[in-house]
């Protein structure tokens, strides 16, 4: 009798144990219901100028999200966009070198919001072996370039901002330097570009931009760094970052001219590129990225903008000789998540 009073009372106290951890677990915070799992394939159509820093966003994400695979799709802002908006490409990610692209091609059928994160400037990009490397500094870099014997680019400003930004340094050059003949010489006589003035206003006229003689347009700016490093060519027009992060010399220009100071924005729209992409007004650089609307994770997508214009994002992209816009602005239908990292307007 007392051995079975015992198994009794252990089981009672089995019972209470179990009724007690029950009451304790409707006490704890429930799951929060249709909150996405990141995981998966994120593909990042990315300006060419973020490779470097993106490759390192890229493994810090998959670290933070084990069961991602994040993959970087490099290429000229203009044609990364019109792969989603011409050809229905998905993309979980779009980050442009221009954050205009978003608004002015992808809104509001393919996106309805977007953030800007960092901010670059214009270089003129050589190497110790460059004709006149010597000589070349921020007062004769246009004398430099016409010289018969040097070879110089620029990306297809049809297809990458940092074309049709270098276009409008040169032409922003002559005002700053007196001499309106600079551009004239550059890119008239080397190139089928052409230029017309009304108010003041040059209007560049680039959607058909084929080359002549020593200059040379390629459909990226980042091609342009290996064609410097193996002495394809003398000079070429790139992105403060990218020069810094390829260790290649650059001449520093002038804030007047080289796109990056919002103290200048009105000088800076006295250039106008008439691009196929439409009319690009001259402004300062700012980068913009968004989660397009055929994205096939886009809750992936969404974390890793959240990631990019978070603390390790701004350190990457710092780190990077690209200084990043804190807090990030926010333009349009922001999401929730992202609401405390942006300056919505």
């Amino acid at each position: 009798m007392k051995q079975m009073k015992n198994v009794l009372f252990a089981l009672a106290l089995v019972i209470a144990a179990v009724f007690f951890c029950g009451c304790m677990g409707q006490d704890e915070p429930a799951p929060i219901e249709n909150t996405p799992a990141i995981s998966g394939v994120v593909t990042v159509f990315h300006a060419g100028s973020l490779t470097v820093p993106f490759e390192e966003l890229e493994a810090a994400f998959e670290a933070a999200y084990p069961g991602t695979d994040v993959r970087l799709v490099p290429g000229g802002s203009t044609k990364m966009v019109k792969e989603i908006t011409d050809l229905d490409k998905s993309a979980d990610v779009l980050a442009s070198a221009d954050y205009t692209l978003i608004p002015s091609l992808m809104m509001p059928d393919y996106a309805d919001w977007y953030v800007t994160f960092a901010k670059n400037r214009m270089v003129l990009c050589y190497t110790d072996e460059s004709l006149y490397a010597d000589e070349v500094n921020a007062d004769n870099w246009y004398t430099i370039l016409e010289k018969s014997d040097v070879a110089w680019a620029f990306s297809d400003p049809n297809l990458d901002p940092c074309g049709y930004r270098s276009l409008m340094t040169m032409k922003l050059a002559e005002t700053h330097y007196g001499d309106d003949t600079i551009f004239e010489r550059l890119v008239v006589a080397n190139s089928a570009i052409t230029v017309s003035v009304s108010d003041e206003v040059s209007t560049i006229h680039a959607t058909s931009p084929e080359p002549k003689g020593k200059l040379q347009i390629r459909p990226k700016s980042v091609e342009l760094v290996q064609m410097l490093q193996s002495g394809g060519l003398d000079y070429a027009w790139e992105y403060r970052s990218v020069a810094v992060q390829h260790n290649l010399k650059f001449i520093e220009l002038p804030e007047a001219i080289d796109l990056s100071s919002i103290e200048f924005e009105s000088t800076y729209a006295t250039v106008i590129i008439d691009t196929e992409g439409g009319m690009m007004t001259g402004k300062p650089i700012v980068y913009g990225a968004t989660v397009p609307d055929n994205s096939e994770n886009p809750a992936a997508g969404l974390a890793f903008i959240e990631m990019l214009i978070d603390s390790t994002g701004n350190a990457v992209m710092d780190g990077q000789g690209q200084p990043p816009i804190v807090p990030a602005g926010g333009y349009g239908n922001i999401p929730a998540e992202l609401k405390g990292l942006t300056a919505t307007s």
